[in-house]
């Protein structure tokens, strides 16, 4: 909100919150992790910036197990966040890093107090974390109003902000992230960190109903949530009602078909042919529909791959030829929206000493089984099949109408597209289209739903083949929405954020 008031743009106020985020919820994202930026420009259109991470070097499928690939020095993509930040506001933003970083390094100096979620998380996950990451919790107590200070990642930050991305990822900062991730066994390297780039790049989109919907290319795997979208446009939603049976049953079969297609053909397109464009199709679409099976639950092979399908779970098409969302609007109409992560809490559990840096953990995100047919095994070099994905949405005429994701693993995707639906179909304001109650598929017939979902229309899921599970009345199962819009007529910004976690819409 400073970055606004004192006439910053969107880019400005977004890094801002994202290096803050690092200070407040750093269990979620930070400098060790990766992202995604969406970047509409009200003058000049809209554009990705994939700060996603690559696969280091030496980093191939034999050398991981179970254990490594998750948790400790091995499970480090090279991380891109630093590099994403510092390209947006060199690029498209208005103000120098230093003033940017300074909400974030005086948080890390001074302290802040313990919300809920943070000692929570503290709680559950200190003990999974190395002797650096241990040392910086020993002497907070985790409860809510307890003073967290983190003075070794002030000084990490400021000096990022001085020296910039050289710093990190070439200079001396680099060097002892590589230099200790090496010597406790991971494969990170100082020529991987030297050669890392984000990379600016053109969404993808569908039309629905009218509107454009957009979010990032693969290797995100946003192109899912489109899939569903188009997966209903020809059915009437709104005469099944809002969270019916009929409604649910519906979108759980389209997002089923959805998930399908996005394991088998989701990855790195710099390593893959991708067909997008396919697979966004009408005509490819419409062969689709054609699975929705509207009586009975069809049975999923799952969110990721694995291993074999068994016979009867829904396929992908035949093809011819813990994670954070922010998001912000300035006063010119520009709008940026950030996905980042560690991906688990405290990512790989990894803090490299006197940096305040967790590292992320997201090779767990690839696969390693040699058997894996899919785009998504692990390959040096290669981006992950990445579920972070911003969206944003345009009216008929061009212009910008609301910004709106989540956190969640790849519950991102069926989050997304619920909110999306929730305000284009049912007319929810964006608070209300967050709030609302929500549901999660899983392997076979199993769906997560919350508790505030009607319990006739549960026993009739029920009786159509769910396997269902209750997850309470707000559960971050389901994500933790935060959107922007612009009023089409007025002009005017709303905001919504989900109390299922922490966030604040914010406005001046």
């Amino acid at each position: 909100m400073s970055m606004l008031q004192d006439g910053g743009n969107a880019v400005d106020a977004i890094v801002a919150m994202a290096a803050a985020l690092n200070v407040v919820e750093p269990y979620m994202s930070g400098v060790g992790g990766v992202g995604f930026l969406m970047f509409h420009s009200a003058g000049a259109g809209t554009r990705v910036l994939n700060f996603s991470g690559n696969t280091p070097a030496a980093a191939t499928p034999e050398k991981f197990d179970a254990v490594s690939q998750t948790q400790g020095p091995k499970s480090c993509l090279i991380p891109g966040n630093v590099a994403g930040w510092l390209l947006a506001l060199r690029e498209v933003g208005t103000k120098k890093p230093p003033e940017v970083f300074a909400p974030a390094v005086r948080l890390a100096e001074e302290g802040f107090p313990l919300h809920p979620f943070n000692a929570r998380i503290i709680a559950e996950a200190v003990d999974q974390l190395n002797e650096p990451g241990r040392a910086i919790f020993a002497n907070v107590e985790p409860r809510i109003g307890a003073i967290l200070r983190q003075p070794h990642l002030a000084r990490t930050l400021s000096a990022i902000a001085d020296n910039g991305a050289d710093f990190f990822y070439r200079g001396p900062l680099g060097q002892k992230i590589a230099d200790y991730l090496q010597a406790n066994g991971g494969f990170l390297s100082r020529d991987d960190l030297a050669n890392y780039q984000p990379e600016w790049q053109e969404p993808v989109s569908v039309r629905y109903r009218g509107f454009e919907v957009k979010t990032c290319p693969p290797n995100c795997e946003g192109f899912q949530i489109l899939q569903t979208l188009k997966l209903l446009e020809d059915r009437d939603l709104k005469s099944l009602g809002h969270n019916s049976a009929d409604y649910i049953h519906l979108l759980s079969e389209a997002i089923k078909l959805a998930t399908a297609d996005r394991i088998q053909w989701c990855g790195d397109p710099k390593f893959y042919d991708i067909p997008i464009d396919r697979l966004l199709s009408d005509e490819y679409i419409s062969r689709r529909r054609r699975l929705i099976n509207v009586e009975r639950a069809s049975r999923s092979e799952g969110e990721r791959w694995r291993g074999p399908r068994t016979e009867g779970v829904i396929v992908p098409g035949q093809i011819e030829g813990m994670t954070t969302h922010l998001a912000a609007v300035d006063a010119a109409g520009n709008v940026a929206s950030i996905t980042q992560s560690l991906g688990a809490a405290f990512g790989s559990g990894v803090f490299i000493p006197e940096t305040g840096i967790a590292m992320n953990n997201f090779i767990k995100w690839t696969e390693i089984d040699p058997a894996c047919p899919t785009p998504n095994r692990l390959h040096p070099g290669r981006r992950w099949s990445c579920c972070m994905a911003p969206v944003q949405v345009f009216g008929p005429d061009g212009r910008f109408w609301f910004s709106i994701s989540t956190p969640g693993s790849y519950g991102i995707l069926q989050t997304t597209a619920q909110m999306v639906l929730n305000i284009i179909e049912f007319g929810a304001d964006v608070q209300l289209a967050i709030d609302v109650p929500r549901f999660r598929v899983y392997e076979e017939t199993l769906m997560q739903i919350e508790n505030r979902v009607d319990v006739s229309v549960r026993e009739e899921l029920i009786r159509r083949g769910h396997r269902l599970e209750l997850i309470g009345d707000y559960s971050i199962l389901v994500g933790g929405g935060h959107a922007v819009m612009i009023d089409p007529i007025s002009g005017a910004r709303l905001a919504g954020a989900d109390p299922r976690r922490d966030g604040y819409a914010l406005a001046y």
